[in-house]
């Protein structure tokens, strides 16, 4: 994502604008909130369409006030400028990732090959539309380098936006035109988001489409048009300023209301919601560019100036950072202390390539930038040479140890990869043999001390109770159904690797012409991504007349599992027959239940699991 960071350096009529580069620091501090834990700033992704908007502003206020002056556009300088700016830091990322794959995880760089080619190449967000890939409900080990599609959408538009803009400015000359012609061209990238936005399912295609999500940096470029900088007096009637930090404060406000309150599966935000907090950001980008604005001077406070400089390279370090310091199986909740060094490592590794990579290029050569740095008497080359090889050797055996520490045994391999392969070759009634002791849950030990107890002898109710049980589900079901099938003799297990919540239905539907719905449903979906309350009451409704709907929650280490779980809680309570079944906080602390994604069960965690179930269905 850039960060447009000091982007019309070199034009004849630009100034700093401090204020922005406070804005940038929000925006990437919400974006590293919500992927060091989502349930701080629900919305903190939202944060990369403050840069689309910001850059869309601050490059077309560069490119008109050329045009201005000099009647054309040097398309050549901008976009070498633009290179110098963006990829030399994002290559050294990339190197050093690779590097480190290279040396501990060779099949996962093999894996990920695509992805650094498509990131070098800035066509990333394609390389992921055309693949599949998620950004919310993607499975397996995250990509290190999953947060470089934004960077690919903004190179995108800096390489066509220059000559449409030249066209604009020689045919459409007129102002008021032009705005109109803009406003027009954003309105169709935001209701091409509407139309392809399908309710219920993953938003990735539209998350990451350069057509969906061109309106935020369109909108910013009809606020340069709109209020140029170069315009801007330093004169203000008091009046006039007060109403201006009111328009700014309200702008930002509403930006932070909607990073607090919305999520990433809320329809409100691809069907306008989008294009409303492209509009705040463009508001609040506007004020902080004037000079004359109290609000403006607040937000280039000299922490946020520090930091919204260093904002480019503070989001290209904290994804890779978080994905390869943290664990794969924590059921524990987050750790204060590795966010903290999470936090730290990033700050130092940004700072150095600030300091050694981006500036240097951005500003010529290194051995100026070098000179001048050396003239600051305050600055000493060591100390940073230093910082940076603390920082880079931190982040390789922090990784390696995070490694080391994720290493599968070969029984959690085993379950993880067997499991669902041998339950769904198994006819859905048949009963698939195990040779482990059969195992009960009763609620009060599963809230106490999350231990299994002994089978107290209820063979035969079990076995009577269970002839008219169902359960659907994804892999999670099928890895204890073995166990389940043991538990309760006669139920019948219809689970799919990879089933999402959008697909119940079908499957209802299918075991009611066939007969075989029982009139005790147990529904586990959630693993593989959200679903919205409007599916699950409809799935329940089509239920109303099973005596019982279990609904299991999930535990699983993405971003939509608090999603899941508050969504199944709330839907749950509307209808009588259901009840959750709380595997999530069954879980809790019990890294040795799952396989070495996080996710699957290993042989003592799908024993735990069936006895929860079950339990839950025979009370």
């Amino acid at each position: 994502m850039s960060k447009a960071q000091d982007v019309h350096a070199g034009a004849a009529n630009s100034r700093y604008m401090p204020g922005l580069d406070g804005l940038r620091a929000l925006s990437v501090l919400v974006v590293i909130a919500y992927h060091l834990h989502p349930s701080w700033a629900p919305g903190g992704f939202l944060g990369v369409g403050i840069f689309f908007t910001l850059s869309g502003y601050l490059i077309t206020d560069q490119l008109i006030g050329q045009w201005r002056s000099n009647r054309r556009i040097d398309l050549i300088d901008f976009w070498v400028r633009r290179m110098r700016r963006l990829m030399p830091a994002m290559l050294f990322m990339l190197a050093v990732v690779g590097v480190w794959l290279l040396w501990v995880d060779r099949t996962r760089l093999a894996a990920l090959q695509g992805d650094f080619i498509s990131a070098t190449l800035y066509f990333n967000n394609w390389w992921l539309i055309f693949h599949h890939v998620s950004y919310f409900e993607s499975f397996g080990p995250p990509s290190p380098i999953g947060h470089l599609w934004s960077l690919a959408i903004e190179e995108q538009f800096y390489i066509a936006w220059p000559l449409v803009l030249a066209l604009f400015l020689r045919f459409v000359p007129q102002r008021g035109k032009l705005i109109l012609c803009m406003l027009i061209g954003a309105a169709v990238s935001a209701v091409a988001m509407a139309v392809i936005y399908v309710p219920g399912n993953d938003p990735s295609r539209v998350y990451y489409g350069t057509d969906t999500r061109a309106s935020a940096l369109i909108v910013g470029a009809v606020a340069a048009v709109v209020w140029p900088s170069r315009r801007l007096s330093e004169t203000l009637s008091p009046r006039s300023r007060s109403v201006l930090d009111f328009i700014g404060g309200a702008g930002l406000i509403g930006l932070l209301w909607m990073i607090w309150t919305v999520s990433e599966y809320n329809d409100f935000l691809y069907r306008g919601g989008l294009a409303l907090f492209a509009l705040l950001s463009a508001v609040v980008t506007a004020v902080l560019a004037h000079p004359a604005s109290f609000f403006a001077k607040a937000m280039g406070s000299k922490p946020l100036r520090w930091i919204g400089k260093r904002s480019y390279s503070l989001y290209l370090w904290h994804f890779p950072v978080l994905i390869l310091t943290s664990p794969a199986v924590n059921t524990d909740g987050l750790n204060g202390n590795r966010a903290i060094f999470q936090l730290a490592l990033t700050f130092l590794l940004a700072a150095a390539s600030w300091q050694l990579i981006e500036e240097p290029v951005r500003r010529g050569s290194w051995a100026s930038h070098g000179r001048n740095l050396r003239s600051r008497p305050e600055f000493k080359p060591r100390y940073v040479l230093l910082s940076s090889a603390f920082g880079l050797s931190l982040f390789l055996i922090s990784c390696s140890g995070s490694l080391i520490a994720e290493q599968p045994s070969a029984e959690q391999w085993s379950i993880a990869d067997e499991a669902p392969k041998k339950a769904k070759a198994e006819s859905p009634s048949g009963t698939v043999a195990a040779e482990e002791p059969s195992a009960n849950l009763s609620a009060s030990q599963a809230s106490e001390d999350k231990k299994p107890a002994a089978n107290l002898g209820r063979s035969e109710e079990v076995a009577e109770t269970s002839k008219g049980i169902t359960a659907i589900g994804d892999s999670v079901i099928l890895d204890a159904a073995p166990h389940l099938e043991k538990l309760m003799p006669g139920i019948i297990i219809d689970g799919k690797v990879g089933r999402q919540m959008s697909q119940a239905q079908e499957v209802v539907n299918r075991l009611k012409t066939n007969g075989t719905l029982g009139d005790r449903v147990i529904i586990e979906l959630g693993t593989n991504g959200a679903f919205s309350k409007k599916q699950l009451r409809q799935l329940l409704t089509s239920l109303k007349e099973v005596k019982q709907i279990v609904l299991v929650n999930t535990r699983v280490p993405r971003k939509w599992q608090g999603t899941v779980n508050a969504t199944l809680e709330e839907v749950a309570a509307e209808f009588p027959n259901a009840k959750i079944g709380d595997w999530y906080a069954a879980s809790m602390g019990k890294d040795s239940f799952f396989a070495a994604d996080g996710v699957h069960l290993t042989l003592e965690g799908s024993k735990f699991y069936a006895a929860l179930v079950s339990e839950a269905v025979l009370q």
